[in-house]
This record gives C-alpha cells, structure tokens and sequence, in this order.
C-alpha cells in the first residue's frame, strides 16, 4: 500500500499525466504534489480547486439518491486541451482529501486514468 508520494509517483506513471497532487480541500492545501503544476503553483491549484470540491461534496443535488451519507467519488473538469480529475479519497479520519491528476487531453485515455486513480484511491495509506 503505497503512501503518498509513491501514490503521486504512480499517478504520474498514467498515459499522458502532466500533474499530480493530494489535496486537503479542509484547508485548500496540497499535502504532496508530482509533476507540472496548470498555473506553474501546485499551491495555488489546490486552493482554487478547493471551491469546486466543496461546492459539489456539500451539494444535496449530487448525493446518492438512495443513500445521502455515499460520497462522491469523483469530478471531471475538462477543458480544450486537458482533463482535471479529482477523486476523493476515503479516510479513517475525519479529513476530507482528493488526488487531482492534471491529464493531456491528446495523449491520455480519460477511462483509463480514472479508473487507474480511483485504484490509487483506495490503496494510498496514510501515515
């Protein structure tokens, strides 16, 4: 189980990764970050990313419609030359966390990526 950079290193390993961090979105702060930044500041990405996944995990419109406790899994931002994924990760404590892989949009398969950081999700052990 890897920790967290090794969980960064390996997100950057996914085709056509240009970024990769972990994001505390209770704080808006980047806890571990691999690769190019959107702006050239992980930092500054993590805080504005903040917003977005706040407004969509405290939002009633995207709970689950059988059950409001299931969180989100993920976000997808797609703009003309990149995708964003954010999947948030569970955790045994009381933190609210999301991995944010900053995808080429020409060399990534986004179903691909997805399904690669949701794994990495699920294994990413935090000490």
């Amino acid at each position: 189980m890897p920790g967290i950079d090794e969980c960064l290193s390996q997100a950057m390993e996914i085709v056509g990764a240009r970024g990769a961090s972990l994001i505390d979105w209770s704080s808006g702060l980047a806890l571990g970050t691999a690769g190019d930044s959107p702006t050239g500041d992980h930092e500054a990405v993590a805080a504005e990313a903040t917003d977005l996944l706040r407004a969509a995990a405290d939002s009633p419109t995207f709970a689950d419609e059988n059950d409001v406790r299931i969180p989100l899994q993920d976000i997808i931002v797609t703009g003309g030359r990149s995708y964003h994924l954010f999947c948030f990760v569970s955790t045994v404590f009381d933190s609210r966390l999301a991995l944010h892989l900053w995808l080429d949009r020409a060399d990534g398969n986004l179903a691909g990526a997805r399904y690669r950081l949701q794994a990495l999700a699920e294994e990413l052990v935090l000490a």
